[in-house]
C-alpha cells in the first residue's frame, strides 16, 4: 500500500499561502479542456492544482475550492473521472491538505480528481441557523460545477479530518447514495453526546460567532441538533463504505502540547457511541478506535493512508 508522502520541509501557513497567491496577481480564468467556457475564477497553482471561486447562493457570495485534476486531464479531453472531496477541520481553511500532506504526489497517475471546498472558518459544513449552507454548498454545487466544467463522473466519495470528519458523515447520511464511501479521521460524530455540545459552541465561539448562530440552542432546539447529528441519521449510511478512526487521547506520547491528545480523549466516547450504533443497525464499517493519539495532522496522515484501499474501491481507482 502506498504512503501518503510527508508534508514539505519548507511548510507554510494559510496566510502565507494567501499572501504568495495575492502576490501573484490577479486570477486567471482556466479554460478547461475541450474549450468549455464558464464563468468560475481560478488560479493555477501548478501543473494540476488549481483554485477555483464558485459563486454560490448557498453562501450568498463566492467561495473557493482547491481542486487537483487528473496526470491525463488535458491529453483526454473525453474522460470523465470520479472526485474525493476532502474536508478541513476547524479553524483551518481549504488549504489544509495540500499544506499539510503530499495528497498531490500521492494522488499522480491516479485516474481520479480531489476537490477540497471551504467550510468556513469553523470547519463546520452544515447548515447554519438564518446563515450560510456550507452543506448545499459542498454537496449540490461543487458537484455541479465539478460535472460541468471539469468532467467529473458521478462517483463521489468524502473524507475529513475534525469538523471534516463531522461534515464526510453528515453529508453522507443525509444525502444517501451521493457518496460510495466516507471516512472519518477523528471526526464529531455524535453532536449531542454528553460534553460536545460545548465543543461544538467553543469551535463557534473561538470565530466570534454567537453559539446559537449554528443549530440554536443544544436543548431549546434539540431536534434541529439531531437533524444534524450523524449518529442520529446513521441509518442513511447503509450502502455506504466506510471509515471510521478515533484515538483515545491518553498517553499520546507528544511530549508537548497537551491539549491535541485532551481534544482527541473528548471525542472519545462520541466516536465509540457512533460505531455502536452502526455495529446496532447492521450497517458495515471499518473502524479504527486506537488508543492514545492526538487531535492531529500526523495521526490523520497516517488514518488516510489506511483507509485509501476503500477509498479506491468505492472510486474504481488502482489502490
Amino acid at each position: 500500500m502506498p504512503d501518503l508522502p510527508p508534508k514539505p520541509a519548507a511548510g507554510v501557513s494559510r496566510r502565507t499561502v494567501a499572501r504568495a497567491t495575492a502576490a501573484a496577481g490577479l486570477a486567471a480564468l482556466f479554460g478547461a479542456a475541450g474549450g468549455t467556457a464558464r464563468a468560475a475564477a481560478a488560479t493555477r497553482l501548478g501543473p494540476r492544482t488549481l483554485d477555483v471561486s464558485v459563486p454560490s447562493a448557498a453562501l450568498g457570495r463566492s467561495a473557493p475550492v482547491r481542486l487537483i485534476l487528473p496526470s491525463d486531464f488535458g491529453a483526454r479531453p473525453e474522460k470523465k473521472y470520479p472526485v474525493l472531496y476532502l474536508l478541513h477541520g476547524a479553524h483551518d481553511d481549504y488549504t489544509s491538505w495540500t499544506r499539510e500532506t503530499g495528497i498531490e504526489a500521492f494522488t499522480e497517475g491516479r485516474d481520479l480528481i480531489v476537490a477540497m471546498p471551504d467550510a468556513g472558518p469553523t470547519g463546520i459544513p452544515s447548515v447554519w441557523r438564518g446563515g450560510p449552507d456550507y452543506e448545499t454548498f459542498q454537496v449540490k454545487e461543487v458537484p455541479a460545477l465539478l460535472a460541468r466544467d471539469y468532467r467529473a463522473s458521478g462517483v463521489r466519495a468524502v473524507a475529513g479530518v475534525s469538523t471534516g470528519g463531522y461534515g464526510a458523515m453528515a453529508h453522507a447520511a443525509r444525502h444517501p447514495g451521493a457518496f460510495t464511501a466516507a471516512a472519518s479521521y477523528s471526526g464529531i460524530l455524535d453532536t449531542t453526546a454528553p460534553g460536545v455540545p460545548p465543543i461544538m459552541d467553543a469551535i463557534v465561539a473561538r470565530e466570534n460567532l454567537p453559539a446559537a448562530s449554528l443549530w440554536g440552542h443544544p436543548l431549546l432546539n434539540l431536534l434541529t441538533w439531531r437533524d444534524f447529528n450523524p449518529r442520529a441519521r446513521a441509518t442513511g449510511l447503509r450502502g455506504t463504505a466506510l471509515y471510521v478512526s478515533q484515538g483515545s487521547g491518553v498517553g499520546d506520547g507528544s511530549g508537548g502540547d497537551p491539549l491535541p491528545g485532551v481534544l482527541e480523549s473528548a471525542l472519545w466516547p462520541s466516536a465509540q457511541g457512533f460505531a455502536g450504533t452502526l455495529a446496532r443497525l447492521g450497517i458495515r464499517a471499518t473502524t479504527h478506535l486506537y488508543s492514545g493519539g492526538g487531535h492531529d495532522w500526523p495521526y490523520w496522515k497516517r488514518e488516510f493512508t489506511a483507509s485509501w484501499p476503500m477509498l479506491a474501491q468505492a472510486l474504481g481507482v488502482p489502490e
